[in-house]
């Protein structure tokens, strides 16, 4: 895979001044809710296309038992039901990234204020990826399925990497090279807030590099090739961790393994 050019992260600016912004900063919560509304309207036709083929399958199988006994209806409604709900998920892998398509083309590093139209594209292509990640995703993690839907979403997956999470945010921002692995439950994402702002910044892990168990890679990270992030890390923003070394604890730092498995002999001598 190739070396992912440095990254520019574009300077704190003035509020923006156009009419839509100011009226996001001035009634924060009305207008804030006044734009969940479309967002709500699209999350609400996806989810249905998604669910007619289940509907479907659900109304082909239950058929089956027509004039059969109370049992029989009853128990191929049940294998209906669960057939349309992995119906209904499968489709949705396919159907949310197709939806995001024209979105994550806009999703950039930069710096700005929360309330802004700014972000405006990043809050749609989260909003519709955490749709499939808390109904569906954990039932093909890890699995080729969760790799097509995160390229499908803009993420930069290599090959043979290892990803047994579903809990990560950004996909459009994050680069996860060939031969890395990815803890269960792990969390990643590109986005984190400071002095009033909020960031967008590409996070890269590098080849062969292994985040543990329930560890945390915040924005503007780099895991340099083959290092290790030890499980329950958390990797704050802007870090750079070298190749080939472990870090851990919280926040994340280097540790020298030789000199901690030294340390307990040379306490009892």
């Amino acid at each position: 895979m190739s070396e992912t050019p440095a990254r520019k992260v574009r300077a704190p600016e003035a509020p923006p001044s156009g009419l839509f912004d100011r009226l996001l900063r001035s009634g924060k919560s009305i207008t804030h809710g006044i734009t969940m509304i479309p967002i709500y309207l699209v999350a609400s036709l996806l989810v249905g296309v998604s669910i007619t083929p289940g509907i479907f399958v659900y109304r082909a199988i239950s058929g089956l038992a027509e004039g059969l006994s109370t049992g029989i209806q009853t128990l191929s409604m049940g294998v209906g039901i669960a057939a349309a709900f992995f119906t209904y998920g499968f489709t949705l892998l396919f159907v949310i990234p197709l939806a995001n398509l024209p979105i994550r083309r806009s999703i950039r590093a930069c710096r700005g204020s929360y309330h802004s139209a700014l972000f405006l594209p990043w809050y749609l292509h989260n909003s519709l990826a955490y749709i499939v990640r808390y109904s569906f995703l954990d039932f093909v993690t890890p699995t080729p399925l969760n790799h097509l839907y995160f390229r499908m979403m803009g993420m930069k997956v290599g090959k043979n990497a290892q990803i047994n999470t579903s809990n990560i945010s950004d996909a459009a921002l994050l680069t996860i090279e060939e031969n890395a692995t990815i803890g269960g439950s792990a969390t990643i994402i590109a986005h984190y807030a400071q002095g009033g702002y909020l960031i967008l910044a590409p996070t890269v892990i590098r080849k062969g590099a292994t985040v543990g168990i329930l560890a945390t890679i915040m924005a503007d990270v780099e895991i340099g090739e083959g290092a290790k992030i030890l499980p329950n890390s958390v990797v704050l923003p802007k870090t750079r961790v070298p190749a080939g070394e472990t870090w851990g604890g919280v926040p994340a730092r280097k540790i020298d393994l030789l000199r901690e498995s030294r340390a307990p002999s040379e306490t009892q001598s």
